[in-house]
């Protein structure tokens, strides 16, 4: 896994936006309004759609030469970097909705006495997994 990656992208300007495609990614399919936006949805969506390849185990190709790269009338070619640490931490420390089942009286005195679930969750969870923050090293699903 590498901390860093750049690819190409090609930006189409059409009259309702701009389309963004990563060759040798497909499926990471941004788009945006202005050039401006579509720099940095572009950058959101590689390192979005490297995560999950990360996470899911599949190999990230290499980019292609910009050489080897056919681009149309209205085509801008780019390379987009992805620095990946921050955007995986900010993923590990995204938080997660679960649902839980819990008898009702025990939902009615919890809620008479205003407690904050996610709150509780975290800090029991912690203590049964004996871990007091978040461990450093990466955990995948």
């Amino acid at each position: 896994m590498k901390d860093n990656y750049v690819f190409p992208a090609i930006f189409r300007v059409d009259d309702d936006g701009i389309a963004i495609f990563f060759p040798d990614l497909p499926g990471c399919l941004p788009c945006a309004d202005t050039m401006e936006h579509a720099f940095s949805n572009a950058r959101e969506a590689l390192q979005l759609h490297l995560y999950g390849m990360e996470e899911d185990g599949e190999e990230i190709p290499a980019p292609s030469p910009i050489a080897n790269i056919a681009l149309g009338e209205h085509d801008t070619l780019a390379m987009i970097e992805a620095w990946m640490p921050p955007f995986r931490e900010k993923m590990s420390n995204k938080a997660v909705n679960k649902t839980v089942t819990i008898p009702r009286w025990l939902d009615l005195l919890a809620r008479r006495e205003k407690v904050n679930y996610s709150h509780v969750l975290q800090k029991a969870l912690k203590k049964y997994l004996g871990v007091q923050d978040e461990p450093k090293a990466h955990i995948t699903a």
